[in-house]
């Protein structure tokens, strides 16, 4: 104890607003369940750990000192004690095996329905407060009612702070939900509200506190019109309160709405979880002047701490325990498995998209990661963890490290249960339950989409995790070094990074522009429809084929038609038109062109992205009703570019200037009375040329709304640049994107700016139904989705150099070893669900369901995860 006092001055209280991981160690997925030891949690950083991670080789660990004080918090799940036989055949009950799985009700938690976990087990909690040093453990002695006054006053409320606080898991949670929600109002009634002068005053003691009707002591809300202390609503699944707050309310005709929840008031009185009864706000609210009706009361919030979760927390943990099945292969006869790259991944509320690239990606299935991130000598092993423990839950290669050594160590999974499709007690067990929240919150804390709690699309979050990771990889120093001793790092993104070749034909002299893209890292393939055929549906074996979606046991697959990989690829590469070019060898006059696409490298994994959804005749998008026969081993051989041939007549590269690609569009002409009836109007020369030349040149009413958009740009009055180039090109070569697809969406949408579709077309990469469908799902604020989009996009581009090592190439046939799956109208609903091909058997991870796949959806899938064959077996060194 005398060492323990010796510390307790630089122990701190927590307040609600200060980042707390009590559930969970920041390095690995230990938590307070998993072992007998469970975590440790500083009592000055407030950060969690295992004990051999409390103090960590960063030199940050330096000012905390050679030791330091921790409250071990440790948690055990139990069943609960049923009823004797006896009891129960008093009561007329059944059996227990029968009337506690038989439900009468639709219902959770209520009587004749499922019963929920609360029902079945209780959690016993042990804490203790310890003493780490860089050796070790140096003591530590137990925490509880009877010995918390043993302790220096600020060990103690350190401590409480730290077990009571909502912790850094729920506020993740908490602010992506509250993303989707509505902000909470201000009550009409606060200003003038009742106050009954009855005397009554609250204790300051929260073990007085009880509901006035039940005498239950949890979940209770004091009235602060007249004191009255009683239990909070029931939550869906049963648990919550006794009605008692809400009964009092009805029963006094009414008229003393405004409660508070005691336990959730603290000095900062915004946090207080306060609602209204009233029938025309029903919900939670804001009571500014709280503090003064607390007082009459005799609470004085000064040194009051949260003891309690609020209303909002308890809804993010009572979603967090719902259980997400989506329809996908029929379970009953798949066989689940566990072990080392086969560990399921919680759903955090509509998180399957991440889930599904991360195991794709961190896994096992990519070796190169798995050595770079994985767990080759237990979980807490790999270099990229030694950070410090303040900074860790915010370093993108820790969390990325943890994550991954999480899937390919297996430590975390729980007991195979006996069926994929029936759940038993070890599926909502949290010791074997790994909810990769950090890793979510570090990768989309700064996305306009993926921070919110909403479902995204997985192809663009896969991209968005590449952009991540290669910035941390490149700016990671001695941290990353080359396993290979060369002095560059491969980034994550050089697995897939491709580039193409185009070869222009101008259609006047028949000469020749080769022209290689940037890096891409995707392969986004167009499905042509016209070349689909349609089975025979009197075919006996077709007849019998089952849905891959459907989980009835008799519904026949609806025949949709099939379009063959291969025609999609040769849609890919087929030679096409575009007119109206400007030549720079032509004295920049104007020719059509042909082009086509070829492939310059063939990297060691290939990501194939199947363009399923469309835009339908209502604007709106739609998935395509359509299989994709995919064979589980392609050649692309044949779609290697070969660059300039002897014979071959090229543009000359003295004539190309700047050397951009003669690709831009021509200006168009300017109406000379169209501009008079503009500047009649009273707007400068510069600025209604610029309108013009961005709607074609004529169209007044156009150009009139585009002046009304633009008019307080910095260069609306500036003259147009050299060359003729109008507004739309000047655009269109800052954005990189199609302004064909871009003035089609606007014409055809016409609820949304240039500028709006514009930023929309480049963020989904030029897909045209994405677009749409972003636009559309953002409309509330659309402009702030669209600031945000821009802000990120010059964070990324500004932030560290792109690696200049040359992409790798080999020979063009590849395996499928993956594919991601999506379920629902469009790619921001629905679920997605992963199948990866282990040691040759193919597995679906379905979030936290783990199983061998009995018909992996290959037709059905999303995307599609190709490793080129004389890579197998042999990762990257460097790596």
């Amino acid at each position: 104890m005398e060492e323990i006092t010796k510390l307790a001055a630089k122990c701190r209280v927590a307040t609600p607003h200060d980042t707390v991981t009590n559930s969970e160690c920041v390095f690995t997925f230990h938590s307070p369940y998993t072992t007998d030891l469970g975590i440790v949690v500083n009592l000055q950083t407030f950060v969690g750990t295992i004990d051999e991670m409390a103090f960590t080789k960063s030199d940050d660990d330096a000012a905390l000192g050679p030791s330091g004080l921790f409250v071990r918090i440790c948690k055990k799940r139990v069943a609960k004690t049923p009823q004797s036989n006896d009891a129960a055949m008093e009561e007329g009950q059944q059996d227990n095996n029968t009337a506690a799985t038989t439900a009468t009700k639709l219902g959770v938690g209520v009587e004749g329905g499922f019963q929920s976990d609360s029902d079945k087990y209780e959690t016993i909690s042990t804490y203790s407060i310890v003493l780490i040093g860089k050796e070790g453990v140096l003591a530590e002695l137990p925490y509880n009612d009877n010995t918390k006054n043993d302790f220096p006053m600020l060990v103690s409320q350190s401590a409480d702070s730290i077990i009571h606080h909502s912790g850094l898991a729920v506020q993740q949670d908490l602010s992506a939900w509250e993303l989707d929600a509505e902000p909470k109002p201000v009550s009409k009634y606060a200003e003038n509200l009742p106050f009954v002068e009855n005397g009554v005053k609250v204790s300051p003691t929260p073990s007085d506190w009880k509901c006035e009707k039940s005498g239950d002591n949890q979940n209770l809300w004091v009235n602060l019109s007249d004191g009255f202390i009683g239990g909070g609503r029931k939550n869906w699944d049963g648990s919550g309160g006794s009605n008692g707050a809400l009964d009092h309310f009805i029963e006094t005709g009414e008229k003393y709405p405004l409660v508070v929840k005691l336990g959730t008031i603290t000095e900062d009185i915004s946090t207080a979880d306060c609602y209204s009864y009233a029938k025309d706000e029903d919900g939670p609210v804001k009571i500014p002047n709280l503090k003064e009706l607390l007082e009459k009361r005799g609470i004085m919030v000064a040194g009051m701490q949260k003891t309690v979760k609020s209303t909002a927390e308890l809804e993010v943990e009572l979603n967090a325990t719902y259980a997400f099945d989506a329809i996908t292969e029929k379970g009953a006869n798949l066989i689940p498995v566990a072990g080392p790259g086969l560990q399921g991944l919680q759903n955090l509320g509509n998180s399957c998209y991440m889930n599904s690239v991360a195991q794709m990606l961190f896994s096992g299935t990519i070796a190169e990661l798995s050595c770079r991130y994985g767990a080759s000598d237990g979980v807490t092993s790999n270099s990229l963890l030694e950070v410090s423990p303040t900074n860790a839950s915010n370093d993108l290669l820790c969390q990325a490290t943890k994550l991954s050594s999480a899937l390919t160590s297996g430590l975390f999974c729980g007991p195979v249960p006996n069926s994929a499709e029936v759940s038993d007690s070890s599926s909502s067990d949290p010791k074997y339950r790994v909810a990769p929240r950090m890793f979510k919150h570090v990768i989309g804390h700064d996305h306009v989409d993926f921070k919110t709690g909403q479902q995204q699309d997985a192809a663009q979050y896969f991209q968005y995790l590449l952009e991540k990771l290669d910035r941390a990889e490149l700016g990671a120093g001695e941290r990353l070094k080359s396993k290979d001793g060369s002095d560059s790092v491969l980034t994550t993104s050089h697995l897939f990074s491709y580039k193409t070749e185009s070869r222009l034909v101008c259609e006047t002299d028949q000469l020749i522009k080769y022209k290689e893209s940037p890096a891409e890292t995707m392969l986004s393939l167009r499905i042509p429809m016209s070349k689909a055929t349609t089975p025979d549906v009197e075919m006996p074996d077709l007849k019998k084929q089952k849905s891959e979606e459907s989980g009835e046991e008799d519904k026949e697959k609806k025949v949709v038609p099939t379009v063959t990989f291969e025609a999609c690829l040769d849609e890919w590469s087929a030679s096409t038109s575009i007119d109206d070019l400007r030549w720079p060898h032509l004295q920049n006059s104007i020719s059509s062109a042909t082009t086509r696409s070829r492939f310059v490298n063939f990297p060691r994994y290939l990501l194939v992205h199947m363009q399923r959804y469309e835009i339908g005749d209502d604007w709106q998008p739609r998935k395509i009703e359509v299989n994709i026969d995919v064979p589980e081993e392609i050649s692309l051989q044949e779609l290697k570019g070969t660059g300039p041939q002897e014979g071959e007549k090229l543009v000359p590269e003295e004539t190309e200037g700047s050397g951009e690609a003669p690709s831009a569009p021509a200006a168009p002409i300017i109406d000379e009375g169209a501009l008079g009836q503009l500047m009649d109007m009273g707007f400068s020369m510069n600025g209604c040329k610029r309108a013009l030349t961005a709607v074609g040149g004529s169209n007044v009413e156009a150009a009139m709304n585009w002046v009304f958009e633009h008019s307080t740009d910095p260069d609306f009055n500036d003259p147009l640049p050299e060359g003729g180039a109008g507004a739309q090109e000047s655009a269109s070569s800052d954005s990189g994107v199609d302004e064909g697809v871009v003035m089609s969406l606007v014409e055809n949408l016409g609820c949304f700016t240039v500028d709006q579709v514009r930023a929309a077309v480049k963020h989904c990469a030029g897909a045209a139904d994405r677009a749409a469908d972003w636009l559309f799902s953002h409309m509330d604020d659309l402009d702030g989705a669209i600031a945000a989009l821009e802000s990120s996009a010059t964070a990324s581009a500004s932030s560290e150099p792109k690696s200049k090592t040359p992409l790798e190439d080999g020979e063009g046939k590849y395996s499928l070893v993956g594919l991601v799956s999506h379920i629902g109208k469009n790619t921001g609903s629905g679920h997605y669900v992963a199948h990866l091909k282990k040691d040759g058997k193919w597995v679906i991870f379905n979030d936290e369901k783990v199983a061998l796949s009995k018909d992996p959806p290959i037709q059905h899938a999303y995307m599609y995860l190709f490793q080129r064959n004389d890579t197998a077996g042999s990762p990257h060194p460097a790596y």
